[in-house]
């Protein structure tokens, strides 16, 4: 089954935020800092400003005539967008908010110049803009500014200008995490390769120099587990082939044998190491080479389980309908012949073959109703040349079988798992991951 890896557990995922992190911190101090260092001066120059424009709007209506006063109101209004009128009693003004501190700095600096009873607001009778008091004689008048008379521009300018920078310092932070995890995700996918008994190609050395040297290393790994198998798999081959000269020798010799008991004993031996020697040679070449095709697998299981009918005391099918899976047909029918063989062996004969189709992969199952095989020992049995002490050590094979199912189940990507059964016997379990 393939296993689903989500992005944030992967190298790229895990390089990409952190190297995010320490970019979105280092931007926000620098941010804060310049913020903290412009804040006070910035609070002065508004202060300075309120102030000169309060000082000259109180000393033009103090030199301009009575009459000509709202037409002075009135220019300034249209061509300063300033407006200028007599407070009142009733007049509803808003407290300064406490964010963004500057405000409360720029409002101390401006009654520091002004007076205390200078009052500033954002909002005067439900009209937003920036009203400062001043008085004449004992009248008080507000001036209002728009806010953005006042406002610095560079302040959302840079935040505009930060937000752009780290869009590209996140990006450059993927081209570099996805440089860096390339290499080895590609490395992750050619060991799941080999772990499946498959041999990828050789990879191209390029990248850091270390990468260059694991890359390196691991094509010299996957070039000697290859040249290794070969010549494994030449050895059983080759011993097994000349093994099956002298063992026909011998069998032609019992056959001429006048005494019975001899001539049964010789040919039960040569049955014996024949199977041995059948077995080498499936575990050693195991149609590694067989290409994977859409394949009934109901009929393959049943065409299979046939050949056992006459030797099995009963073989129970419980095959639902299942659509064509891609899958190597003569590996597969194998596998399911050594389940099988040693179910008939070693499980009493009474078989039970099942498939259970999930989402995501296909279980194929053989249990039987024999003494099983102990917790401890399960793992042990699914590896070559290992034979069991207890009721399954009879001398009729090499200790190959489980070892070519576990194998076959290796190279479709699949896994097998021993369990015991519901009957009291060993429950097999071939799963067979499917396609996308």
């Amino acid at each position: 089954m393939k296993r689903v890896v989500s992005a944030r557990h992967t190298l790229l995922g895990h390089a990409f935020v952190l190297i995010a992190l320490l970019i979105v911190l280092s931007l926000t101090t620098v941010l804060a800092i310049i913020h903290h260092v412009e804040a006070e001066p910035r609070s002065r120059q508004m202060a300075q400003l309120l102030t000169s424009v309060v000082n000259l709007t109180r000393a033009a209506m103090l030199s301009s005539d009575p009459i000509w006063r709202d037409a002075l109101l009135a220019e300034l209004r249209d061509a300063e967008d300033m407006h200028v009128e007599l407070a009142e009693a009733s007049d509803v003004i808003e407290p300064l908010p406490a964010r963004p501190p500057e405000l409360q700095h720029m409002a101390e600096h401006v009654r520091a110049s002004l007076g205390e009873r200078t009052r500033v607001t954002l909002a005067r009778n439900g009209e937003a803009g920036l009203w400062v008091s001043f008085f004449i004689g004992e009248d008080e008048f507000w001036v209002g500014l728009p806010r953005e008379r006042i406002e610095h521009p560079l302040s959302r300018l840079l935040v505009v200008l930060a937000g752009v920078v780290l869009l590209f310092a996140l990006l450059g932070a993927y081209l570099i995490a996805r440089r860096v995890a390339q290499p080895l995700k590609q490395l992750a996918q050619a060991a799941g390769q080999v772990g499946k008994g498959e041999m990828p190609m050789p990879m191209a050395e390029q990248g850091s120099s270390e990468v260059i040297e694991l890359t390196r290393a691991f094509n010299r790994m996957a070039s000697d587990l290859s040249a290794h198998e070969r010549e494994r798999a030449l050895v059983l081959a080759g011993i097994s082939h000349d093994l099956r000269t002298p063992l026909t020798r011998v069998r032609l010799a019992a056959e001429l044998s006048k005494e019975s008991d001899l001539r049964e004993g010789l040919n039960a031996d040569v049955d014996q190491m024949e199977t041995i020697i059948s077995q080498f040679l499936d575990y050693a070449r195991l149609d590694e080479n067989e290409a994977a095709a859409p394949t009934d697998l109901a009929a393959l299981l049943r065409v299979t389980a046939a050949q056992f009918e006459a030797r099995a005391k009963s073989i129970r099918l419980e095959i639902p309908d299942l659509p064509e899976i891609e899958l190597r047909p003569m590996l597969l029918r194998r596998a399911i012949a050594n389940l099988l063989d040693n179910a008939i062996k070693y499980g009493g004969g009474d078989i039970v073959l099942g498939v259970t189709l999930g989402t995501a992969e296909v279980v194929i199952t053989v249990s039987d109703r024999g003494a099983g095989i102990a917790a401890s020992q399960r793992e042990a049995a699914k590896r070559p040349f290992v034979r069991l002490n207890a009721a399954r050590s009879d001398t009729g094979g090499a200790g190959l079988g489980l070892a070519i199912v576990e194998r076959a189940a290796r190279l479709h990507g699949g896994r097998f798992d021993l369990q015991a059964a519901d009957t009291g016997g060993l429950l097999a379990m071939f799963s067979l991951p499917l396609g996308e």
